[in-house]
């Protein structure tokens, strides 16, 4: 960090900052910006690693409805480090305790969050900014959705919370039981973690995918069968071949995110089977469903979206008791300096994890 000045009674703390701020489709910059003012019920972190998602790269492509409010706007949402500085009215947490804050927090009053819906909360507040030194957690996060990280997790380790909350919330969703085959269209980052989850609950894994790089990770993580569709004539009729002989799969999960795959998913399950559309098309798009299979085939179509306190919570426990391989979905590790190697104008598709440091 370039050296600057310190606030004065405030010890280590200095008046500037770099951080990521995005500007518009394609425009990330490194600036130095002002270390943010906390209020008396929020925590000021130090950022001691952050981690790129699939939501960065369709961000930095296309923008967020949800995340990305004004312009130019903080950047990056998956991130673990140490508490600073902590506001008058904090309890439970003082400077230099190590923790994880989740993206988000619930209202706990409205509608949906009276029916435990804390997902789809009407006034869900998010926290973007990871990609900075520091950065400030606001008082509905740190009254529900910061922790404490355990000591036997890495900064890195217990980053990867955010990620696996959403995973869990999908494939609880599902209701997987032992010995169901389950169908992945996706061979991403989040895909490698429902592998590993899917795995605990005893499911048969196929995975499907357009990099080789990536489908030879997901067999790493555990996939029984992985099918790259650059390479498959039918890639439907492929997929359903190895599923019950034909049948079609029990379960599949859709995590591209394009019209394409939601119809592929349609395509390769059984009767009676569910489906969760977990990947998020770009607003506007319009899925055209076969009614008669859904109907007469009884098939199942869940959405999800994010997740909830409680499943951050089981996230977290999963990493400390060693459940869940962190280091296979990491691909490298930058500075923040460098973040611009990684979001690149014009590429389509994204890594596997990124470590940013600071």
């Amino acid at each position: 960090m370039t050296k600057l000045s310190i606030l004065p009674g405030v010890r280590g703390i200095p008046y500037k900052m770099k951080a990521a701020l995005y500007y518009g489709p394609e425009e990330v910059r490194i600036e130095n910006t002002d270390v943010p003012e906390i209020g008396p019920g929020e925590v000021l972190v130090r950022v001691g690693a952050a981690l790129t998602c699939g939501t960065d790269f369709k961000t930095f492509r296309r923008g967020h409805p949800l995340l990305i409010k004004n312009i130019p706007s903080p950047f990056g949402h998956e991130m673990s480090g140490t508490i600073v500085k902590v506001g008058d009215e904090v309890s439970g947490f003082t400077p230099g305790m190590r923790v994880v804050a989740a993206n988000s927090a619930p209202c706990g009053q409205c509608f949906f969050c009276r029916r435990s819906q804390h997902n789809l909360c009407e006034n869900l507040e998010f926290l973007n900014g990871a990609f900075a030194e520091f950065i400030r957690i606001p008082e509905k996060i740190v009254n529900c959705n910061l922790y404490r990280v355990p000591q036997t997790l890495s900064f890195r380790e217990a980053a990867l919370s955010e990620p696996l909350a959403c995973v869990i919330h999908c494939l609880d969703k599902l209701r997987i039981t032992p010995g169901e085959v389950m169908c992945i269209i996706g061979s991403g980052p989040l895909s490698l973690l429902m592998i590993q989850v899917a795995k605990l609950h005893q499911a048969k894994v196929i995975v499907v995918g357009r990099s080789h790089d990536k489908l030879e990770a997901a067999e790493d993580m555990g996939a029984d069968c992985v099918i790259n569709v650059r390479l498959a004539k039918d890639p439907v009729a492929e997929i359903k071949a190895v599923c019950h002989h034909g049948y079609g799969a029990d379960l599949v999960i859709e995590a591209v995110g394009s019209k394409a795959t939601w119809n592929q998913a349609l395509g390769v399950v059984r009767k009676g089977g569910r489906i969760c559309l977990f990947g998020g098309c770009p607003q506007g798009t319009v899925f055209e469903a076969d009614a008669y299979r859904i109907h007469y085939e009884q098939i199942s179509v869940h959405g999800v979206f994010h997740y909830t306190p409680d499943y951050f919570v089981k996230a977290l426990g999963m990493l400390a008791e060693g459940k869940i391989q962190v280091n296979p979905l990491i691909t490298h590790e930058c500075r923040l300096s460098e973040l611009n190697q990684i979001f690149i104008p014009g590429v389509l598709h994204n890594p596997l994890k990124v470590v940013v440091i600071p």
